[in-house]
């Protein structure tokens, strides 16, 4: 893997702790590390924790809402979790918003939402 971020599989969602010092180039590669892992394995829910992320420019948010939107055309719902308040502050500060992108405060919750997710979507 080529930005050393870890890509985690439990059951049928990938978690993926983001972390470290993000520069463009490896956030680009990791939206295609994790769009090719969904093809390979599946998976109907994907779960992007930003937890350890002390910042987030607006290159960065919009990688995160492409790569929710990219999972969701391959059927794989996406859930942002453990966005600090300084991270939503500048997120709102530059007027950007994580466009139909659930978050949720912590991997717990994360997971509790992709499971209401998958059983609305069962109901369809």
């Amino acid at each position: 893997m080529a930005t050393n971020i870890p890509i985690l599989r439990i059951g049928p969602t990938l978690i993926v702790p983001v972390q470290g010092d993000l520069y463009d180039q490896v956030v680009v590669e990791l939206q295609s590390e994790i769009l090719a892992r969904i093809e390979r394995t599946s998976c109907s829910g994907l779960i992007l924790d930003i937890s350890a992320l002390e910042f987030v420019d607006s290159f960065m948010a919009r990688v995160l809402n492409d790569i929710a939107r990219m999972a969701a055309l391959m059927g794989t719902a996406t859930v942002v979790v453990g966005m600090s308040p300084t991270i939503a502050i500048v997120l709102m500060d530059l007027g950007l918003q994580l466009d139909r992108v659930p978050t949720a405060r912590d991997l717990e919750c994360g997971l509790e939402v992709l499971r209401a997710l998958r059983a609305a979507n069962d109901e369809l």
